[in-house]
């Protein structure tokens, strides 16, 4: 028999012992999973919902030998590497190099999770982080800044949704993991990250941005604004949020409240849980809020409906939307939409509404996958991944004018943060998304009292 037909029947019998082990092995282990919230989507600074759900999986050996000779020619790879590579690379690095990689070509938001990053990940439920503080989602394998979050280190250092991370401390952010971008942005307080960023209209430029502890909170600027419309920012779904969200709207409620806006422009998403919590309060009771389905004959589809005993019903709403609102705010936008619960104003939203689940290996199980196994859909069956929620008002503002409203609001609502020596000259900018909003929940009130 020819040499070479003895090595690769050598490595098919690896790749068969291999498959063997590794089925009888998941038969008999419990598997635990945790779903990561979608927010993890967006930059791994928001919180993650883990929730441990135990099962059993079981895995057949494929018929035939087509699989024992995939897995050989993974096993020659494997070892021509380890053999040849110009440095010396330990086993274990190759193959988790492996792992990553093959869950990153089915896309941007999958991973694997070596044992510090799945630890990072279980304790990463307060909202209190060190970094520089920004949702980053990935489009069309590009880094994109989301938002920064309010009054952090990226805000301070001009950081503006839109923005194109291009590059991390010299190296290039062009296809990169949404775990590799959390992994190179994060750091010690203290610490600093060079960041090249591409705008819109300018040059690349670079910025130096030094890491700190990042709060995040849920709810800003609430207010009554003309005519006894509420304002409500959402800035985010985090475990804190629907309490915050409640409170201010009670607040709001204390002030004669006629109407409501809720501005869900520059939010990343954040928790599901969160983001049901907060839609059922503006909807009846049972009403549809999302459905979340995977692939067909593995996850059934599961469908999340209004409950809770508070329910604003007769309030005339309008939601705030843009290109950067991503998630679980498009799971918001989409529900009051399809229940005609709401008028949806401003830019058609990121496209971003995937399902991450945390698998825990059975046999390393100090590691985990961090894989897509579902999408969400809104009440009426419209996929939201990939194409985003179409407002009913379309109006979009260019990103200089944004730029300004964004600086304004902040420095109304964060005056001590930025005094006025260090602030720009902004006062005469109008957040025409606002104002339209505002009119058209006046208007609706007006008809309904007739």
């Amino acid at each position: 028999m020819p040499v070479a037909l003895r090595t690769r029947d050598r490595y098919r019998a690896v790749g068969r012992l291999a498959l063997v082990v590794l089925s009888a092995a998941i038969a008999a282990t419990p598997l635990c999973r945790m779903t990561a919230a979608e927010a993890t989507s967006t930059n791994g600074v928001s919180p993650h919902a883990v929730s441990n759900a135990v099962g059993r999986a079981t895995a057949e050996v494929p018929a035939g030998d087509a699989v024992y000779d995939d897995i050989a020619v993974f096993t020659e790879a494997l070892l021509l590497v380890k053999r040849q590579y110009a440095d010396e690379k330990e086993f274990r690095s190759l193959i988790y190099g492996a792992i990553d990689g093959m869950l990153v070509s089915l896309d941007p938001h999958s991973g694997f999770l070596p044992p510090e990053e799945f630890q990072e990940l279980q304790e990463d439920t307060s909202g209190h982080f060190p970094g520089i503080g920004i949702h980053v989602g990935i489009k069309d394998g590009r880094l994109i800044v989301l938002a920064p979050v309010d009054g952090s280190p990226a805000q301070r250092a001009g950081l503006q949704s839109g923005d194109c991370v291009a590059k991390i401390d010299q190296q290039s952010a062009l296809g990169i993991s949404m775990d590799d971008a959390v992994r190179r942005l994060r750091g010690p307080k203290g610490s600093r990250v060079t960041l090249t960023v591409e705008r819109e209209g300018q040059d690349p430029f670079t910025v130096t941005i030094e890491r700190d502890d990042v709060k995040i909170m849920s709810v800003r600027g609430v207010r009554i604004l003309r005519n006894g419309v509420g304002y409500v920012r959402l800035t985010q779904f985090s475990e804190n949020s629907e309490a915050e969200f409640d409170q201010a709207l009670r607040k709001l409620q204390e002030q004669k409240m006629t109407a409501l806006v809720v501005d869900l422009r520059n939010n990343p998403g954040g928790l599901l849980s969160t983001a049901v919590e907060i839609t059922g309060l503006l909807l009846p009771k049972g009403a549809d809020i999302v459905s979340v389905r995977g692939r067909e004959g593995v996850r059934k589809e599961e469908r999340y409906r209004a409950i809770g005993a508070q329910h604003l019903t007769d309030l005339p709403v309008a939601v705030l939307v843009n290109s950067h609102s991503a998630s679980a705010a498009e799971i918001m936008a989409g529900a009051l939409q399809d229940n005609h619960r709401a008028v949806v104003v401003g830019e058609t939203t990121f496209g971003k509404a995937s399902v991450q689940t945390v698998l825990r290996l059975s046999t390393r199980p100090d590691c985990a996958l961090r894989l897509t196994t579902a999408h969400y859909f809104t009440p009426a069956g419209r996929m939201i991944h990939g194409k985003g929620i179409v407002p009913d008002i379309v109006l979009p503002v260019s990103p200089m004018k944004w730029r300004n409203i964004v600086l304004k609001r902040t420095y109304d609502e964060m005056p001590d943060s930025f005094p006025a020596s260090l602030r720009e000259k902004v006062e005469d900018v109008s957040d025409e998304q606002l104002a339209r909003a505002v009119d058209i929940v006046v208007g609706v009130r007006v008809l309904k009292a007739k």
